[in-house]
């Protein structure tokens, strides 16, 4: 059986679940665009109805921006990491609410932004991959690895980014939130995952870029739950039980 290694800990391993924001895509790449777009056209939606808009939407989404407003950052504790398309929505449409628009109209015009934004991203076909993840995905196969993804996004837009990105027939599922009742952080992603690869979860890993993830493989009795995060900050990975900057910290022996 494969063992990984990764920092002081080498582990039995027959599969891997991923996230994929954050995780396997450059989370600020594709969705820090989204997020500027759709932010643009909350604020002019605002700025139309007055009420006294001052034009800053920057803490809507957990985002970060420089001075012409485009994104550089995030709060990995945030909605643009962690909140599912409908939680986004309902973030977004009570700014619309709370400045005079009716629920359901401020919904459809959520709906409406984000579905615009999102078109522009399937023009750009905007995905870039975390660095040094082809060639862990490479190894993973070699040594025959399982490997399934378990995301909160929906499986339309998960399918496409696998695909922009190359790497879909590296992974034997995809679990997303509209195939299961229950989301991160509780444990129906990673039991729907196991099942279909057919393998064990104590010989099954997660790797993710957030808390709910690490709880995910916990609640489903996962071998090791393996966090990681890019910009070195670690102190949301509070379940992690072990955090890692990149890809390049992860080895696989036969």
């Amino acid at each position: 059986m494969p063992l990984l290694h990764v920092n002081d800990l080498s582990v039995p391993c027959q599969a891997i679940l991923f996230d994929k924001d954050g995780t396997l895509l450059d989370l600020l790449a594709t969705w820090g665009t989204w997020a500027e777009l759709v932010l643009q056209g909350l604020g002019n939606q605002l700025a139309l109805i007055g009420d006294g808009f001052s034009g800053d939407l920057s803490g809507v989404l957990g985002t970060r921006h420089d001075a012409s407003g485009r994104v550089i950052g995030y709060d990995p504790a945030g909605p643009l990491s962690m909140a599912t398309a409908e939680e986004t929505y309902g973030i977004l449409a009570w700014h619309l609410y709370s400045a005079g628009v009716p629920w359901n109209e401020a919904v459809m015009r959520v709906t409406a932004i984000a579905k615009e934004a999102m078109n522009e991203l399937r023009t750009r076909r905007i995905a870039a991959p975390l660095p040094e993840l082809l060639p862990f995905l490479q190894q993973c196969a070699a040594a025959s690895l399982k490997l399934g993804v378990v995301t909160s996004d929906g499986s339309g837009t998960t399918g496409e980014q696998l695909e922009w990105m190359g790497i879909t027939g590296y992974f034997h599922t995809i679990v997303t939130r509209d195939r299961v009742s229950r989301g991160k952080p509780a444990p129906e992603m990673a039991e729907t995952a196991c099942r279909e690869l057919g393998i064990p979860p104590e010989y099954t890993v997660i790797i993710g870029d957030s808390n709910a993830d690490m709880q995910l493989g916990k609640g489903a009795g996962l071998r090791l739950s393996i966090g990681i995060s890019p910009e070195g900050s670690a102190g949301h990975l509070l379940d992690a039980d072990t955090v890692i900057a990149g890809y390049h910290q992860l080895r696989l022996t036969c």
